[in-house]
């Protein structure tokens, strides 16, 4: 049954169209929390309340992307939701210092592992830590970034230059051995 199948008889309440649609996309969807929370219980709650959101607002899903992106983009905003829960708020930065980011200038020093690269993102401040791992591990572009955590795009160019620069500083650390 192609997906289009799938989540037309969702749209009308078919617990077993449900069922297929939870089974294909669980187990990526767990992944994309895990990646935000770090914790399987957070996690699957997360894809739990994520895929009920998804079904009562199926009638939402136009098809202008596919519904595994339209779901990703539910378990993301649920993902970073429930860790601002956890945490207190969220400073915002002065976009007066706006610096211009190239985007395209991700190199870290040989010998560094993605494990250790993947650890030091984790440590950025959740402000940097959100933007980047958008960015660079789930793809999304700055107008995304903006919607997903409520900020411009101007703030997330900045997030993103400011935590990549942190990023990079704390991996040289670990390199030359004057990091913790």
């Amino acid at each position: 049954m192609f997906q289009i199948e799938l989540v037309e008889k969702c749209k009308h309440n078919d617990r077993g169209a449900q069922l297929k649609l939870y089974r294909q996309y669980c187990d990526g969807m767990y992944g994309v929390a895990m990646r935000f929370l770090k914790n399987s219980n957070d996690a699957e709650d997360v894809v739990q309340e994520s895929f009920i959101k998804a079904f009562q607002r199926i009638d939402q899903f136009k098809g202008e992307v596919t519904f595994g992106a339209w779901l990703k983009r539910i378990v993301v905003n649920g993902s970073i939701d429930f860790l601002k829960s956890k945490n207190q708020r969220t400073v915002e930065l002065n976009e007066r210092y706006l610096q211009i980011t190239d985007e395209e200038d991700w190199h870290i020093e040989e010998g560094i592992s993605l494990e250790e690269v993947k650890k030091t993102i984790e440590e950025l401040p959740d402000k940097y830590r959100y933007v980047v791992q958008l960015f660079l591990v789930e793809g999304y572009d700055h107008s995304e970034i903006a919607q997903i955590l409520k900020i411009t795009e101007a703030a997330s160019r900045t997030r993103l230059l400011r935590g990549k620069t942190q990023l990079k500083e704390s991996l040289k650390d670990k390199v030359y051995g004057t990091g913790s």
